[in-house]
């Protein structure tokens, strides 16, 4: 096929770069992949080098496994060789898979995810005495990560970022190192940092990478932090041949370490690099269009570009003002209801800016029987029964993984205490070996008891047992070995309902499937754990969902026939947090950008006065977001729900008389001044009075509390969030089945769970 025969002037130009440095600007829906995708197979076409001398990173496995199809459509299956299509974290993971040795590390180390790094986090200040709720792991781990990204180690935390507790979370950030290194394991942040140090350090490894990697390509360069900015500089070291492809209007992961300076200088860092610009979008409605560029084109921090399509006008977005988050849920839910039943083909798309937003759309959805599936719950190798196995696998083939020793040593219950683990642990700390050495030492310990040694030593040969089989036995061979021979179906009947167990029981038999293919592509077994533990809820994003419910960070790279934008409100979007920082708001314009440009064909934007769940005050109202103020009103339909509030209901401010007949009543004319911003309850019902019907008299007021019922996002103390599946009243009490993202599904009787509803 002739590559260049489908493609716009300015794409063209792009793939037919030759060598040297190249920014590629591209607008959202300006085909971004499709310019990668086709650079690699013209380099590979034009004879420019060998496939397997071509690198191309980005940063989902997703976004990887979507470019290296289409490169194999364009080039053909027939090859023996092809580049390497990766995101960041996988490429480094392969490259210390066999270079980590020279930093002092086996190079059959561990991968901790975020569950493992707090389960680590929690140990350390256990073992310190300290209250994990004067300082959360969660926080802890979130300004280590934010240290990390930065290239600012313990020694240097507390006079780099001060703050009353920098000199304990420095002293923590160190322990973590530490026992981090012990343990033989890296965290997400250490796969790139080390990746970074050992090409750093020797210039050996770093010489003959850049040599074989002679054309490197970068999807989402705007995105990248300081540790991937310096990877790719020291992959370059031995050519300049770096085309990056990125948006600056799309940079929205600050707080992940993202720095927008990456390709804002890259003309600087980069001396004679070519700037190419695509501005033609394929996506959007020009309307649509014309409403993300009036928002983004109040940043400083921009390049420039100038978005148009040849696609139709489009119509105007619908900004629609609810008079609460219910009634706003219950609105978007008919609208899609309306799109479905017109359009069983399109894709629809909630968005917001903070994910407990999703609730009264989830149970608005629920109550319409519409279908929808919530991007950012618990991923298929983040469930409970998946990482209980895999934890096992670990431990099989790293003994001095500590984290995964404790996850499974009473999993299932084995009769190995809480107290003997903790004397376990301590002791192991002291001496400074790993924990399954103190277990072996232990299990022959007269002075334990009877009980606890030969639980421990019942454990130890179950590990000895599968250590042996490991080099012969394939991987899902071994995974099915450890199920039954820890009866791990037997614990979940027990602690689960049948449903529960069968789909546990079943996840477990696709995840030995999942080992089986593995093998058969020849990936080894720690190839499989890190594709395991690189995954992320976004790897299994169903293509072929109606309804999706995500938030804005989370929709990025995606696009959908319709999208809700929900919660326009100050202090919601743009986020409280940032309006003391011009960076921040200028971020939060991007992601309200991001959020416009998912729309192909509609757009409604949505926003209340009153949201419950939110703020430091919930007694005060809300104003609409900047941002809208922003949009030209000639581009916006602007509705008000026909409600009233009511005037004696000082107590609960959020309660209101429902008007049965919705209806619109206010629709400002294009150019008209927008309504005022209401500072208070008192001002907010003088203008409403003004511009609204009265409600019928017979309509009730909403209560100021809700019982508990299906479908409710809740919190628990100890096992976190979740969702209630069902309640059932028996006797005088309350049944709840609530599914947990942490455990799964647990039966609780309702006056004793303490559920706290999000």
């Amino acid at each position: 096929m002739d590559l260049l025969a489908d493609l716009n002037p300015q794409q063209r130009i792009a793939i037919q770069h030759g060598r040297g440095p190249a920014l590629v600007l591209a607008g959202a829906g300006s085909g971004k992949t499709r310019v990668i995708t086709y650079r690699i197979a013209h380099l590979i076409r034009n004879g420019a080098c060998r496939p397997e001398h071509i690198l191309a990173v980005t940063f989902t496995n997703k976004a990887a496994g979507e470019m290296r199809e289409r490169v194999q459509a364009l080039m053909g299956l027939s090859r023996t060789s092809e580049p390497l299509i990766s995101t960041f974290h996988s490429f480094c993971v392969r490259l210390l898979r066999r270079e980590i040795h020279r930093l002092g590390y086996r190079n059959d180390f561990s991968i901790y995810d975020t569950d493992d790094q707090r389960r680590l986090l929690k140990q350390i200040l256990k073992d310190k005495g300290r209250n994990d709720k004067e300082l959360s792991p969660r926080e802890v781990l979130g300004r280590i990560s934010f240290a990390k990204n930065h290239n600012v180690g313990p020694g240097q935390f507390a006079a780099q970022f001060p703050s009353p507790s920098a000199e304990d979370i420095g002293e923590l950030y160190e322990l973590y190192d530490a026992r981090l290194r012990r343990g033989n394991a890296l965290d997400f942040d250490d796969i790139l940092l080390k990746a970074v140090a050992l090409l750093d350090r020797f210039q050996e490894q770093r010489d003959y990478y850049s040599d074989w990697y002679r054309y490197i390509l970068v999807d989402e360069y705007q995105d990248t932090n300081r540790p991937q900015y310096d990877l790719l500089r020291l992959l370059t070291s031995r050519h300049q041949n770096l085309f990056v492809v990125g948006d600056e209007d799309q940079s929205i992961y600050k707080f992940r370490g993202a720095d927008i300076q990456n390709i804002l200088r890259f003309e600087q860092d980069f001396p004679g690099a070519r700037v190419i610009k695509l501005e033609q979008n394929y996506r959007s409605t020009q309307n649509i269009l014309k409403l993300a560029t009036s928002v983004v084109e109040n940043n400083t921090e921009r390049k420039g570009k100038v978005l148009w399509t040849e696609n139709h006008a489009g119509d105007v977005i619908t900004c629609r003002r609810s008079a609460t988050a219910r009634s706003e849920a219950a609105w978007v839910s008919r609208c899609i209801r309306d799109f479905l039943d017109e359009e069983p083909d399109y894709r629809i798309a909630i968005l917001y800016r903070a994910n407990f937003l999703s609730r009264n759309f989830e149970e608005a959805l629920i109550n319409g029987s519409i279908a929808y599936c919530v991007v950012g719950s618990v991923a298929f190798f983040g469930r409970m029964e998946i990482k209980d196995l895999l934890a096992y696998l670990r431990i099989i083939f790293n003994p001095e993984d500590d984290i995964a020793l404790l996850r499974i040593i009473n999993t299932p219950p084995r009769g190995i205490g809480a107290t003997t683990i903790d004397s376990l642990t301590r002791q192991a700390l002291e001496k400074g070996v790993p924990l399954l050495q103190l277990v072996r030492e232990a299990s022959s310990d007269a002075t334990l008891g009877g009980r606890a040694c030969n639980a421990l030593r019942r454990f130890l040969e179950l590990i000895d047992g599968w250590q042996a089989r490991r080099d012969n036995a394939t991987i899902g061979e071994l995974l099915g070995s450890v199920a039954e021979s820890i009866e791990y179906k037997k614990m979940l009947e027990k602690d689960e309902t049948a449903e529960e167990a069968a789909n546990r029981m079943e996840n477990i038999e696709e995840l030995i499937r999942a080992a089986d293919e593995s093998q058969d592509k020849g990936e080894t077994v720690f190839e499989f754990l890190d594709r395991a533990s690189l995954s992320s809820e976004l790897d299994t994003l169903d293509p072929n969902a109606r309804v999706s419910l995500m938030t804005l960070h989370s929709a990025k790279g995606l696009e959908f026939d319709v999208v809700f934008l929900a919660g326009l409100e100050e202090g919601l979007f743009p986020h409280s947090q940032s309006s003391n920082s011009a960076a921040d708001l200028e971020e939060e314009r991007r992601l309200c950008y991001v959020g416009i440009t998912r729309a192909r064909r509609k757009l409604f934007l949505t926003w209340t006065p009153f949201r419950r769940n939110f703020g430091p005050s919930s007694d005060s109202a809300s104003m609409r977001s900047r941002f809208l103020d922003e949009m030209p009103p000639e581009l916006l339909d602007e509705w008000s729900e026909g409600r009233d509030y009511a005037d004696d209901d000082e107590e609960d401010p959020f309660a209101v008389v429902e008007d049965k007949e919705e209806k619109p009543v206010w629709k400002p004319s294009a150019g008209a001044a927008p309504a005022p911003q209401p500072k208070s309850i008192a001002e907010l019902r003088a203008y409403l009075k003004q511009v609204q019907p009265a409600a019928k008299s017979g309509d009730a007021a909403h209560g100021a509390t809700r019982s508990l019922k299906s479908g409710m996002r809740v919190r628990h103390a100890q096992f976190g969030d979740g969702i209630i599946l069902s309640r059932q009243k028996v006797g005088n009490d309350f049944k709840l089945i609530v599914t947990f993202s942490r455990v799964g599904r647990k039966t609780l009787i309702e006056r004793y769970a303490k559920l706290e509803a999000l």
